[in-house]
């Protein structure tokens, strides 16, 4: 059976993945106290690779866990142009995202996670590679920021499968129909 390819993101209530500076601070549910994980543990069982782009990765190693790699259980992917080596659980590629996911595809695994950024979404949607969409709204207006999906992107035409709340967050579960 072929690697289900999904998308599991945040967004504000306006569309947006980050705010303005680039900070994901806002992404809380209603109870700042809550210790729930919004499904990510049932998520996360089902996949083994995640691909991000230059961006998200660098969010992640300089802000959100500059101590640890937080996927270190998962082969990630990193498109970038730069020249970075390589690590156990970490490839750095320079390659079109049509051709890297159909490489992931034809290996045996579990499913494969698009984490972001924007344009890398984008550059997936274009190409209509995603076959779940995952996107858990959070309730904020920003107002402003990197947006998730971008204007002119080619019509998709999805199924819900899955609602769910939790602490306020709605997520959203789609497939392509």
């Amino acid at each position: 059976m072929k690697r289900k390819v999904i998308l599991y993101i945040s967004q504000s209530l306006d569309g947006f993945i980050s705010d303005n500076k680039g900070s994901v601070d806002w992404i809380l549910g209603n109870n700042k106290e809550y210790i729930g994980d919004y499904g990510y543990n049932n998520f996360i069982k089902n996949i083994d690779t995640i691909i991000l782009g230059a961006n998200t990765y660098k969010q992640i190693k300089n802000e959100l866990s500059p101590d640890k790699w937080v996927y270190e259980d998962l082969q990630s992917y990193v498109l970038t142009n730069e020249k970075i080596k390589d690590t156990i659980n970490i490839k750095y590629v320079n390659i079109n995202i049509k051709e890297l996911i159909n490489r992931l595809q034809q290996e045996k695994g579990k499913n494969i996670w698009i984490c972001g950024g924007a344009n890398l979404v984008n550059q997936c949607i274009k190409e209509n590679l995603i076959d779940e969409y995952q996107i858990t709204t959070v309730p904020v207006i920003l107002g402003n920021g990197i947006r998730l999906f971008e204007e002119n992107n080619k019509k998709i035409r999805l199924e819900l499968k899955e609602i769910k709340e939790e602490n306020g967050l709605i997520m959203g579960i789609y497939a392509k129909r």
